[in-house]
């Protein structure tokens, strides 16, 4: 489908000499519920797939815990080459991926877009988030010609480092299954 994978990019010179591929989002091209991260992590570049680490372990428990799979849903990044020694992108770096990132959007268009942690939060919502306070929050966004919901989310590493942020993120994911109606989705959350 057009608009899904990009197959050449030289627009970021940094991040072209650090990767040794575009990582392309995953998933369904019709997926109801789209998870984005920041960018490819050592681990997203060398298997070319996006939240294959230890932080994709997590996002993949927390989806089965609230009936998703990973092949259910699709996951993605605002950048899809790695930054030099996993820095941050940069704003010029964010904004040379951001069509990419929008063509998926708009392509797949699903019933929610999950912000994984504070880059992708920002770069989607276009303001400052603080995550930790903000996460469950959903937002209401322009991609092209579509209007889609976003929802902040804690980054699965976040867990790893603050058990603290275990029930955050949980709570965040199961509002997400609960939005595209997955079975162990159930919420106590009522309407949204």
């Amino acid at each position: 489908m057009r608009g899904l994978c990009v197959e050449d990019c030289e627009r970021c010179p940094a991040l072209v000499e650090s990767r040794s591929r575009i990582v392309n989002g995953v998933g369904p091209a019709d997926a109801d519920v789209v998870f984005v991260g920041e960018g490819p992590g050592a681990n997203e570049d060398e298997r070319g797939e996006p939240f294959v680490g230890r932080s994709g372990d997590v996002l993949d428990a927390a989806l089965g815990d609230h009936g998703l799979r990973r092949s259910d849903v699709r996951i993605t990044n605002c950048v899809r080459c790695r930054p030099p020694e996993n820095r941050d992108p940069t704003s010029e770096e964010l904004a040379n991926c951001r069509p990419y990132l929008e063509s998926e959007l708009e392509a797949i268009a699903p019933d929610v877009v999950v912000a994984l942690g504070k880059v992708p939060a920002q770069h989607l919502l276009g303001r400052d988030v603080a995550v930790t306070t903000e996460s469950g929050t959903i937002e209401t966004v322009a991609f092209g010609d579509a209007r889609l919901d976003v929802l902040v989310c804690v980054h699965p590493a976040a867990t790893l480092y603050d058990r603290s942020q275990e029930s955050t993120f949980e709570a965040t994911i199961e509002k997400a299954a609960t939005i595209v109606g997955a079975e162990g989705g159930q919420s106590t959350f009522g309407d949204f």
